[in-house]
């Protein structure tokens, strides 16, 4: 499943628009679009023994890959976030961004800002969003919900200095790496740079982000495709 970025109005300029579900496993999904990709693609290393599948690529106007989602765990369902849920849930997806300067866009039609790590924060945090809504809350609403969410979600990966922010060190194809980390009531949310021109995003809940590693991923096709 391919999704088509708009550039946002702040750093994140990768954001999808609100109308795809950046974290929601597509019904049927294919390694097409990963293999178009230009750039390498990041999952949790070897130390993870469970589950892989794919997501989906977000790509520019002119067909361009840009970014796409690896899943690992229990893939995650829309439903109302409850500790019942929560317990059942196990998950994270490994977000996976090309860095790129400010640039035109293929079809020459406008420029495309800049990729950042604020980049990878917002399509993270709003992947996180996009599988869960409080329990508390009407299905009628959800998507009042997740339009506020996701503003705020945007607003904070755009302050990665922000107080809503710490720094965990993770391996990165073995190398310890500096990531903006932080924690809500809905999961975890972390975004950082990356090697091979790639910045690297995660969410997830129900599994730890501390004991995490991140690696390329040597064949994609081995993920589920669903």
């Amino acid at each position: 499943m391919e999704t088509t970025s708009r550039v946002g109005a702040q750093g994140a300029s990768l954001a999808p628009s609100t109308s795809t579900a950046e974290g929601v496993p597509a019904a049927r999904r294919t390694v097409d679009g990963y293999l178009r990709a230009p750039f390498p693609w990041y999952g949790l290393d070897d130390a993870f023994t469970g589950p892989r599948w794919l997501m989906q690529v977000g790509t520019a106007a002119d067909g361009t890959v840009q970014h796409g989602s690896t899943g690992h765990g229990e893939e995650p369902t829309i439903r109302p976030i409850t500790d019942e849920a929560e317990e059942k849930e196990r998950f994270a997806v490994v977000v996976t961004v090309a860095s790129s300067p400010v640039r035109r866009s293929g079809d020459g039609t406008g420029v495309l800002e800049a990729t950042s790590v604020s980049s990878a924060a917002w399509l993270a945090g709003s992947g996180l969003l996009s599988a869960t809504w409080p329990a508390q809350l009407d299905h009628s609403l959800r998507d009042d919900w997740l339009d506020q969410q996701t503003e705020t979600a945007f607003e904070l990966a755009d302050d990665l200095s922000g107080p809503a922010w710490s720094t965990l060190s993770l391996p990165v194809d073995g190398v310890p790496a500096s990531f903006h980390y932080r924690e809500s009531e809905y999961g975890w949310v972390l975004a950082g740079a990356g090697e091979g021109g790639v910045i690297l995003g995660a969410y997830g809940r129900g599994m730890s982000a501390y004991g995490l590693g991140f690696s390329v991923i040597k064949d994609i096709t081995a993920y589920d495709q669903g």
